[in-house]
């Protein structure tokens, strides 16, 4: 049978996730699930393993134990073909973009579609600018290599390929980093924007708390190898652990609180 999507079912959800690397436990009794329609970012120590969760939730990589289900369906039970239809609901901006150094950005953007449906090439064309567009780029940057383009603009590209399935989940991986105060903001403000256009959830991992408090519904905090919190940020920021507290209670993060009611 098909894979349908049930949307009245989480849009991933994760239950008792173990991930190991040999002897070394990573995650431990893990859960931890996205509602649809919002934004949560991640946050952790580094080592915390916030990149392992990401690629295990991707199916990157399998956990040695526990449970991940998108939109109802327990994936390990999925045939290879319910498989892909899920991975064609789910866009990943890795950092960097990652771009392909050799293919222009309408040619990179055209990757998934290429790989997923048998569209006319003009018609992909066509769909590769309009993601350009929706993504803040200038027309021009359609024919311009990844080598072309500054910082921001490879985000805005390796974010526009990841749109090109018109996926119901988006994954981000330090969307801002890299970026000055200015282009980080910008970004902020086309992740909000696209995820009340597109109807998208969002997950994103971070460091950057100007990102959590201007675009997040919740904040999952990664600590002692479990999601020890998943709150709004008001509830995350007085949770009794010292990482919570160190991280959300320094000169920076009130910086950006203020910054965020201004």
């Amino acid at each position: 049978m098909d894979f349908k999507i049930d949307k009245t079912q989480p849009p991933m959800e994760a239950r008792g996730i173990l991930t190991q690397f040999g002897a070394h436990v990573v995650h431990e009794n893990l859960n931890f699930r996205i509602e649809s329609g919002e934004i949560v970012g991640l946050v952790g120590g580094s080592g915390s393993g916030k990149s392992v969760l990401m690629n295990t939730l991707l199916g990157l990589k399998e956990p040695e134990g526990g449970v991940i289900r998108y939109f109802g369906h327990n994936r390990r039970e999925l045939s290879p073909e319910q498989r892909s239809e899920v991975n064609n609901e789910i866009g990943v901006l890795f950092q960097g973009g990652a771009l392909f150094s050799s293919m222009t950005v309408r040619e990179n953007i055209m990757v998934p579609l290429r790989e997923h449906s048998d569209l006319p090439d003009k018609l992909m064309r066509e769909l590769a600018d309009m993601k350009i567009h929706m993504v803040g780029l200038p027309a021009k940057a359609a024919t311009l290599y990844p080598s072309d383009l500054s910082g921001g603009m490879k985000k805005r590209a390796g974010l526009a390929r990841s749109l090109a399935l018109d996926p119901e989940i988006l994954f981000l991986d330090e969307p801002t980093a890299g970026l000055d105060p200015v282009g980080a903001n910008a970004f902020d403000e086309l992740i909000l924007g696209l995820r009340d256009a597109m109807n998208l959830t969002v997950l994103l991992i971070t460091h950057d708390l100007d990102t959590l408090y201007t675009t997040c519904d919740r904040v999952a905090v990664l600590v002692d190898k479990h999601i020890a919190i998943a709150d709004s940020l008001p509830k995350v920021q007085a949770y009794e652990h010292p990482w919570v507290q160190e991280y959300f209670g320094g000169p920076r993060s009130r910086a950006a609180l203020t910054a965020g009611k201004t």
